[in-house]
Parts: C-alpha cells; sequence; structure tokens
C-alpha cells in the first residue's frame, strides 16, 4: 500500500512540476510578445520624414509607429492629454506652451525637429512693397500663430508693434499701420485658402506645403532665421510623466539622423530646417 502511494504521490507532484512550467512558459511568452504601439499625431498630409520613420522602427525595433492626423493644431494636445495618442508633432513649443496654460495640460517637449519659418503669400502682388492701402490680411486666429504673424509684418515693415508684448502681441498692441491694413482671422489651415478673397494671407510652412506651395520660392516674404526663431521651434511631445520612456526616446533617435534631414529637404524643397 505504501508503494502505491508513493507512485500516486510521486505522479501529482511531476504533474504539478510541468503545469507549473509550463506557466512560466506562457509568461516569457507574454512578456516577448509585448505591444509597442505608438501613436503619432501629425498635423497635415505630408509626412514622408515620418513615414520613413515608421518603416525603420518597424524593420530594427519591431515598434509600430502609428501615424495619426489632425487637421488643426490645437487637437492633438487634448488628445495626448486624454490618452488618444501617445506623442505629437507639427506643433511649435510657444503654441503648445499656450494652450498647456489656457487649459492645464501637460504637454511636454521631449525633443526638437524643424523649424518651418512662416511667410506671407499673395496671389494679387509679388513684393511686399506693392501692398496698397486698406489692403486685406490674413492671419492665424490662434494666438501664439496669429503672434508670429504680426511680428512676421513687422518684419516686412507693414506696421509696428508695442515692444513691452515681446513675441505675443496682439491686433490691439500695433501701435503703427501706415498703409491701415485690415486683418481677417482664419483657422491657420484656411489661411492659404483665403488668397482669393485678400491680399495677403501669413501662412505657417506645412499648410503652405500641403497645398503644393514651395515657401522658399513662392513666398512674396519668408520669416528670417535667428536667436529669436527658438520659440517656433517644433517639438515631439509626450504627457509629462512619460518624457522618459524608454519607447518614445527611441522614436526621437530615429528621427534626428541625416536620413531624415534628407527627407525633409527633398519633401520641403528646402523650406523646413531641422533644429536637433
Amino acid at each position: 500500500m505504501k508503494k502505491e502511494w508513493k507512485k500516486i504521490i510521486t505522479g501529482f507532484l511531476a504533474i504539478a512540476s510541468m503545469t507549473l512550467l509550463g506557466a512560466c512558459g506562457a509568461g516569457n511568452s507574454n512578456e516577448d510578445s509585448e505591444d509597442k504601439t505608438v501613436r503619432l499625431g501629425v498635423v497635415g498630409e505630408n509626412n514622408e520624414d515620418w513615414e520613413y520613420v515608421q518603416e525603420e522602427l518597424k524593420e530594427k525595433e519591431d515598434i509600430n509607429l502609428e501615424i495619426v492626423t489632425f487637421t488643426d493644431y490645437r487637437t492633438p494636445i487634448t488628445a495626448l492629454e486624454d490618452g488618444s495618442i501617445d506623442l505629437h508633432t507639427s506643433l511649435t513649443e510657444i503654441f503648445m506652451d499656450e494652450i498647456n496654460e489656457e487649459g492645464g495640460f501637460s504637454n511636454t517637449t521631449i525633443a526638437y525637429t524643424n523649424l518651418n519659418p512662416l511667410g506671407i503669400f499673395s496671389d494679387k502682388i509679388e513684393d511686399v512693397e506693392d501692398l496698397e492701402d486698406e489692403a486685406e490680411v490674413a492671419l492665424p486666429n490662434d494666438v501664439s500663430n496669429e503672434s508670429r504673424a504680426l511680428l512676421l509684418l513687422q518684419q516686412a515693415d507693414l506696421i509696428e508693434l508695442d515692444e513691452d508684448k515681446g513675441n505675443m502681441p496682439t491686433t490691439n498692441d500695433i501701435t503703427a499701420n501706415p498703409k491701415n491694413l485690415q486683418f481677417e482671422e482664419l483657422d491657420a489651415n484656411q489661411t492659404i485658402r483665403s488668397l482669393d478673397d485678400v491680399d495677403i494671407a501669413c501662412v505657417n510652412n506645412n499648410v503652405a506645403v500641403d497645398a503644393g506651395y514651395i515657401p522658399t520660392e513662392d513666398a512674396i516674404f519668408l520669416e528670417p532665421v535667428a536667436e529669436s526663431s527658438k520659440p517656433y521651434y517644433n517639438v515631439i511631445a509626450a504627457r509629462e510623466d512619460e518624457q522618459d520612456n524608454e519607447i518614445y526616446q527611441t522614436v526621437v533617435d530615429y528621427y534626428q539622423t541625416d536620413e531624415v534631414k534628407e527627407v525633409i529637404d527633398d519633401m520641403t524643397q528646402g523650406s523646413s530646417i531641422p533644429v536637433w
């Protein structure tokens, strides 16, 4: 009888051991198959630089970069905040900081990408000096882009602004408007479409490129690049508590390369300037 019981116990222990090993094996399998999907918010349809990075990450790191396209600049910020996306790009730091402060958000810069100079475009004149009195001017209607557009008009010697307002002037801060320019505020992605209706439009670089323009060739005045340009650097942003995420840092590493610089140059005809 003792021998019988011994056989039963030995058999039971063997089965238990096999079950335990199987469970351990299943646990390792789950770790190996960890989902490494990163949802990246972009603005606009021309994203060859990120499509290149997407392919590289998949091939070399098994990271799935999912590109989520938005049509305005504010929504990526709220989408990052509510977890709909993991990262966003295409936004200037000054704009992101403004919306963060306004909404109590925590979008945080983890890297810089490009400087996309703002331009003045027109279908009616070829030089800003040809602008007539009481001409109509289209401006982006969000705070930071409108301020940037006004500073651009000042750089073109069309208006003067209150110096005390720094990088954030509004139309109320215009101290001199010798041509009595008339301003029309539009969503940023509508400014280029307004050229039939206005005399000039201040247009974001990527909006112009998406519409088929080459800013370095087609703008009648282009924002100069200087130290004062830094607030307008585009960023890659994450939630504050995830800024050190290793996978996100890998995405940055794969973007900030000479190969991506070449893609950007081809994509924008030299109109977008890498700043890393």
